[in-house]
């Protein structure tokens, strides 16, 4: 999720452990602590490919959290010596904080590697957009409430308990809207005789309303869009070419490889002047996709490696509208064609 969002939910976790004894305090480390496994963004591996498959490895998994929470607490109760507090208290703060952090990004479809060192899998349930006021606005509210000194703190902790309070409400409603989408967009892939075994489901941006769905075969994909108003006949289902034979000379390449392996199938191929792309079909829309590499040239007949390349295309904003259209009327176009205005 984004940064605003771990923040306040940080800060609500932090203020819920220890806030009847330290305060604001609490909300104040909270937040620091929420913010702090992403910061594994600065941090360089060496070429795109390694940076987009290492962030939320071992910043992100709950192990290497509960190693360091320990370091953690022992750090803060010394800070603290003169207040009534205990290790355990700073313990559970820290690792509550640190560990709802990664559970929150795992909702999204990124990939968050929980188990690390273990295990590099990246979790994605993919039932949260990575901005979503409605996740995050209820946190914000009570961050903003807790930090005003004239409020008893009484009152505090309650409003704060009731925003983490919605915002898991809000995180259940999104799994049972994806389970929904999912069966709808199953029922309307098997009328059009779709194979669907490689798919995933996510929702358009910043919301839970209009979901986007993405299904890759051999030489095409397609993306779908579906309502939670619609019928399956409403299910919009666009298809979309993709060239995976021009990776084939690439197969024994670990960075083609470790794209596979992230994206779990779902990416596309394409050729751009001389150069060989893959782009991850999960994050984006069609032609604006955030994380797209340059793998490979085609040279003469052959296609040979090249040192990997982000080209990536952010979404155009101005386009968030008839995502919103979309939500109420199947009959908004959302295809690339009629976005771009080329039909």
């Amino acid at each position: 999720m984004d940064s605003v969002s771990q923040l306040v939910l940080g800060s609500a976790v932090g203020y819920a452990v220890l806030g009847r004894k330290m305060g604001v305090k609490a909300a104040v480390y909270g937040a620091a602590f929420g913010t702090l496994p992403d910061l594994d963004v600065f941090l360089s591996y060496g070429d795109p490919v390694k940076d987009f498959t290492y962030h939320r490895s071992f910043t992100h998994s709950i192990v290497m959290q509960l190693l360091i929470a320990p370091a953690f607490a022992w750090g803060l109760q010394k800070l603290h010596k003169l207040r009534e507090t205990t290790f355990n208290e700073w313990f559970w703060l820290v690792f509550a904080v640190l560990s709802t952090h990664a559970i929150l990004d795992s909702f999204t479809v990124y990939g968050t590697q929980l188990l690390w060192p273990f295990t590099e899998y990246p979790f994605g349930i993919s039932s949260l957009f990575i901005i979503d006021p409605a996740y995050t606005l209820p946190l914000l509210f009570s961050f903003i409430v807790v930090l005003l000194p004239p409020l008893n703190p009484a009152r505090k902790r309650s409003i704060n308990h009731y925003a983490l309070a919605i915002s898991c409400g809000y995180m259940l409603w999104s799994l049972a809207a994806k389970w929904h989408i999912d069966g709808l967009v199953d029922d309307a892939l098997t009328k059009r005789g779709i194979d669907n075994s490689l798919s995933v489901s996510t929702p358009a941006p910043f919301n839970t309303f209009l979901w986007r769905s993405v299904v890759v075969e051999q030489n095409h994909y397609y993306e779908i869009y579906a309502s939670v108003f619609d019928s399956v006949d409403d299910v919009s289902i666009y298809q979309y070419q993709t060239q995976p034979e021009l990776i084939a000379p690439l197969q024994d390449e670990w960075h083609v490889q470790r794209l596979q392996w992230f994206t779990k199938g779902l990416y596309a191929v394409r050729a751009e002047g001389n150069n060989v792309h893959i782009t991850d079909l999960r994050m984006g829309i069609e032609g604006s996709y955030v994380f797209d590499f340059v793998v490979g040239e085609q040279k003469a007949l052959a296609v040979i490696p090249s040192a990997p390349e982000q080209k990536a295309v952010r979404p155009d904003i101005n386009q968030a509208g008839l995502l919103w259209d979309r939500i109420l009327d199947p009959n908004v176009d959302l295809s690339r064609c009629a976005r771009e205005q080329l039909c």
